[in-house]
């Protein structure tokens, strides 16, 4: 298992690994954009495409046997739905019939498909956070600058951090089978697995982790014949419970109610764990900043009534020249014991609303090779805060043994008033609208059949104004889902180009 930081050092080890394809490319996420420039380094060899559609493409010329298979969210362009035509992009260039996109529509409603796998031959899978889309590449520098931070019509975009994992073995083959699951309940045909076992480990990506068991929990929300799955809300609970020293948490939310009144019940014991939340400033978008924000305002004072003894830093990533960074990264480290890497946000949505799909690595006291373990999950957690301070790991490293091991210690002594740092976070005031709306989780619900429910009530929370473009919103979409049915011709669940 690796751990791969930041877009642009995944996007070259995904370029690598569909090269190394042979018999099938499956690609699940929350949005898909076929224009994204894989290899930003200036180095990419022409005779090879750099975008991903069109390298997905050279992939199956060059290879008979090879399929692909594309599942995106179908509603993900309502994020941004003057952005471009994506899914419409890609229908112009999937003809054959070894190359399959499809649309996700298998959610209730007011639910969202949000994990982001990518199984190559079920020899080398990736899962975690982060999307083949615009808006998503960056290198750890995160350079206020940076050239090659680019949407993919050439206007710059900021500074975004991220995190996502490789797998073999036998965790790519059991993801492999979850993609193919998926498949099935969008489509309902299910593509065939390999035959025969691969090696499509990219080069050059080094393994963090050795012969180790990797657990993958996900949320399924209950539709269609479908149980509810909620394995990553029971796992962020037991790992919450069973802290010693520290628990680390990267998430793009903070709205998960259960998961707040957990890490508070911790803080409140007078040996509990320290605590350490990197969030971004704000949400992107101002229907997202008003609920998640909200949100984690609220929770964020309960936290910290509950934090008697001061072992909860909430903090939040800036540039050298005090650019925010968009924190997207879903991450879990508790004590040198257990990694959790995935499309998990610390919100309700996340815990019982949306697909999601996490993975996990965990200490047993019985292994012969824990105390690796341990220090390779420590250097993954140390190597993130390095990141967000703008030092070297070993500096890192120095000045927490120096503070004893305490991580609060530790940040408050590196922390600096201007970037790249960690600065600490404040929340606006809240309206009592706003806490009205976190309160009553309207929008954030633990469960699908809420949403109805708490969509009234958050229109009826929200100014005038906002009401008006929400409602523009939905419409647009509705708009947008028809003509995306009449073009594809309203074909029966299938192969594309059949």
């Amino acid at each position: 298992m690796a751990v791969i930081i930041d877009a642009a050092a995944y996007f070259l080890h995904l370029k690598a690994a569909i090269l190394r394809a042979r018999h099938s490319i499956l690609l699940v996420g929350w949005d898909f954009d076929a224009r994204i420039e894989l290899d930003r380094s200036g180095g990419a060899p022409d005779s090879v495409p750099n975008r991903i559609g069109s390298l997905l493409d050279h992939a199956v010329r060059c290879n008979p046997g090879l399929r692909v298979y594309v599942l995106r969210w179908d509603l993900a362009f309502l994020k941004m739905p003057f952005r471009g035509t994506t899914p419409f992009f890609l229908l112009e260039w999937l003809g054959g019939h070894r190359l399959h996109f499809h649309l996700d529509r298998h959610h209730p409603p007011g639910g969202c498909h949000h994990q982001k796998i990518a199984v190559i031959d079920d020899a080398v899978a990736f899962c975690g956070g982060i999307d083949v889309t615009g808006g998503r590449w960056d290198t750890p520098a995160h350079r206020d600058d940076d050239p090659a931070r680019l949407w993919p019509n050439g206007t710059p975009h900021g500074p975004w951090h991220d995190v996502t994992t490789a797998v073999d073995g036998e965790a790519a083959r059991a993801l492999g089978d979850l993609a193919r699951d998926r498949w099935f309940a969008a489509n309902g045909w299910r593509p065939d697995p390999p035959q025969s076992d691969r090696d499509c480990w990219p080069e050059g990506l080094k393994a963090a982790f050795q012969d180790v068991d990797v657990a993958i929990a996900r949320t399924q929300p209950a539709y269609d014949g479908l149980p509810e799955v909620r394995e990553i809300e029971a796992l962020y609970l037991a790992a919450i419970a069973s802290a010693r020293r520290s628990i680390y948490l990267e998430s793009q939310y903070f709205s998960a109610h259960r998961i707040s009144e957990a890490l508070a019940q911790r803080l409140a014991e007078p040996d509990g764990p320290e605590v350490v939340i990197v969030n971004p400033d704000q949400a992107k978008g101002w229907l997202e900043e008003e609920v998640m924000g909200a949100g984690r305002a609220l929770l964020l004072e309960k936290l910290r009534e509950a934090d008697l003894y001061g072992r909860l830093r909430f903090c939040t990533p800036v540039t050298a020249g005090g650019g925010a960074i968009y924190v997207h990264a879903k991450v879990l480290v508790v004590d040198d014991t257990l990694l959790r890497i995935g499309s998990s946000n610390i919100n309700n949505r996340s815990m019982g609303v949306d697909t999601e799909c996490d993975l996990a690595v965990e200490v047993r006291p019985e292994d012969a090779r824990a105390s690796e373990v341990r220090a390779a999950i420590l250097r993954v957690r140390d190597s993130l805060l390095a990141e967000h301070l703008g030092i070297g790991c070993d500096e890192f490293r120095a000045a927490l043994q120096a503070a004893g091991g305490s991580l609060v210690r530790t940040l408050d002594r590196l922390a600096r008033s201007s970037g790249p740092t960690l600065l600490p976070f404040d929340p606006p005031e809240l309206s009592e609208a706003e806490r009205e709306l976190a309160e009553t989780h309207a929008l954030d619900p633990h469960r699908p059949e809420a949403m109805n429910e708490t969509f009234i009530r958050a229109l009826r929370l929200l100014p005038p104004v906002q009401v008006a473009v929400a409602a523009a919103l939905v419409a647009a979409g509705a708009g947008a889902i028809a003509w995306c049915w009449k073009r594809a011709g309203r074909r029966p669940k299938g192969r594309i180009g059949q």
